[in-house]
């Protein structure tokens, strides 16, 4: 399976439906009344963590997610429905960031873990919720709220217990296989592993903890040579490191001071955190070489593990201080800033645009604007009236007076037109 831990959508939330104009005409109640109903909520869009996914993938075939509509309001007081909301499932680990803004807006690392990411529109008043007193027979409605759409990047980092370092070709895939029941492609070049591969331990209590094991590091891969640098990510969020030395590369400890050098140059934080040193494939050189070895680590690390991935010369014991520091030490705190997310709930498309068609007709384009004409009737005299006030409201006739309007102009504003008088703007 190809592994993807980045990945770009576009995501709808759903439109409001539309208030509704209608009247009620009932035998015994006198004169009647207004009776239209509301218009629905569209849906919200909401991303749920899933410890059953383990990559992007699902989003290089599908990049754009809408919520449904909701349904426009009724006679007899009757409210349109509600839509259903929408949820997007991604792995556990995942980084939510918007696009437009660049700011951090989620971190996953629960499952279940839900956060919204676009608000649904509210839906539209009919005209029954507009009757007082005084107007006791309103002939309008409001038009639903528009969805929020907008474009986040996703960014997977693994949640793992430990995280296998080393050059590539020193064990780590090897390792994993023995000790979990991961079986990665293992084969003697450079780069055998092309993704990172979860692999479960078992503890002697039977309770388990997740290993990673990250394609091979090499010298330059913080400024993005060979694959480790695609990878550094993974590790950021793991408990410990279990840093692999092959010991019959030609300078084990060179190897050991490279792979460390990476860490600092990508983080500070990661460079820290607390290593587990151990030299594989003892079974493959003879004790004088093994001992150079050792005295060549021992003035730089306190504690060193020998073993043999292929032959399981010292898994026990390793696997034993392994199981001790998961129980240890914690999970690191997040380094991630995330912001409040004030993207999930700006509905607003109050803005406009005028552009003039002609000499002497005018366009007013704009979603709320435009909405607004949607549910007006031109043979409506109060309708008319209430959308000309809205246009005062938003200050689209003094823009209209900026580009320099004349008594007698035509404006059109979605199947709307007016002939302009600046007298008879009402107010």
């Amino acid at each position: 399976m190809q592994f993807i831990d980045k990945s770009k959508i576009r995501i709808v939330s759903g439109r409001g439906g539309n208030g509704m104009v209608a009247w009620r005409r009932e035998k015994y109640v006198d004169k009647g009344g207004p009776a239209g109903g509301d218009g629905g909520r569209g849906g919200d869009v909401f991303l749920v963590a899933d410890e059953g996914m383990s990559t992007l993938m699902d989003f290089k075939y599908k990049s754009v997610y809408k919520a449904p509509s909701g349904e426009n309001g009724g006679i007899k007081n009757c409210h349109g429905a509600c839509a259903k909301d929408l949820y997007i499932k991604v792995p556990v680990g995942t980084l939510v960031r918007d696009i437009k803004t660049g700011n951090v807006i989620a971190d996953l690392t629960q499952n279940e873990q839900t956060v919204m990411v676009a608000k649904g529109g509210r839906g539209g008043r009919g005209n029954a919720r507009f009757a007082t007193a005084q107007k006791r027979a309103p002939q309008f409605c409001e038009p639903g709220e528009p969805g929020i759409e907008r474009e986040l990047f996703l960014e997977l980092k693994l949640i793992a217990d430990v995280g296998l370092l080393g050059m590539p070709n020193a064990g780590k895939s090897t390792l994993i296989s023995r000790i979990s029941s991961a079986r990665p492609k293992i084969a003697d070049y450079p780069f055998t592993t092309l993704v990172p591969n979860l692999g479960v331990v078992k503890k002697r209590n039977g309770d388990g903890y997740v290993v990673a094991d990250i394609p091979g590091l090499i010298e330059g891969a913080s400024e993005g040579v060979g694959l480790g640098y695609e990878f550094l990510r993974h590790v950021e969020r793991c408990r410990f490191l279990v840093h692999l030395i092959d010991v019959t590369a030609e300078n084990p400890f060179k190897n050991y001071e490279i792979i460390n050098n990476e860490l600092k140059k990508h983080s500070e934080a990661l460079y820290e955190r607390y290593q587990i040193v151990v030299l594989n494939k003892i079974d493959a050189i003879d004790e004088e070489r093994l001992e150079e070895i050792r005295q060549e680590f021992k003035p730089h690390v306190k504690e060193i593990y020998e073993i043999s991935a292929v032959t399981g010369a010292g898994l026990d014991k390793l696997l034993d201080v392994m199981s001790q520091k998961v129980d240890e030490i914690p999970h690191p705190p997040s380094e991630v800033n995330v912001e409040e997310d004030l993207g999930a709930f700006d509905n607003d498309d109050s803005n406009f645009e005028i552009y003039k068609a002609d000499k002497n007709t005018f366009i007013v384009q704009g979603g709320k604007i435009e909405r607004l004409a949607q549910v007006t009737s031109d043979r409506n005299p109060e309708q008319v009236i209430r959308l000309q006030n809205i246009m005062k409201g938003m200050g689209i006739f003094d823009e209209l007076a900026k580009r320099g309007i004349k008594d007698e102009d035509t404006v059109i504003v979605g199947h709307l037109e007016f002939v302009y008088f600046k007298d008879e703007i009402y107010g």
